[in-house]
């Protein structure tokens, strides 16, 4: 397995407990449909959140949110509208990025996390 998938499966799971700690139910991980993926998805007793997470060694070149430009954007809310069609819900529907920061990757002993609700503009 490439090293990308490696550190990319670890984020999210590093995500998810960092979501569970704050009372956050996981309902799926790693959702995929025609029209993309969704790395999390998850819900508390209000709101129904499609997550992006976003693993990066630093955010000296650019932080981990830029990656999640417009397109990709496009991608998760067409993803998260496919999933709503097959399992709705009267939740509110939201949509986070959880940038983590680990500069040795998956050996990193404390990475940051930092959790930007409502991050879709």
């Amino acid at each position: 397995m490439a090293t990308s998938k490696i550190n990319g499966a670890w984020g999210e799971a590093l995500a998810a407990e960092y979501l569970r700690k704050k009372r956050y139910k996981l309902v799926a991980a790693g959702y995929r449909c025609r029209f993309g993926e969704i790395d999390l998805i998850v819900q508390d007793k209000k709101h129904l959140v499609f997550v992006e997470v976003k693993l990066r060694k630093t955010g000296n070149f650019a932080s981990a949110r830029d990656y999640v430009n417009a397109a990709k954007q496009d991608r998760i809310r067409a993803t998260a509208s496919y999933y709503l069609s097959q399992n709705p819900t009267r939740l509110q529907p939201r949509f986070d990025v959880i940038e983590i920061y680990a500069p040795q990757g998956n050996l990193t002993q404390a990475p940051d996390i930092i959790h930007l609700e409502d991050a879709f503009q």
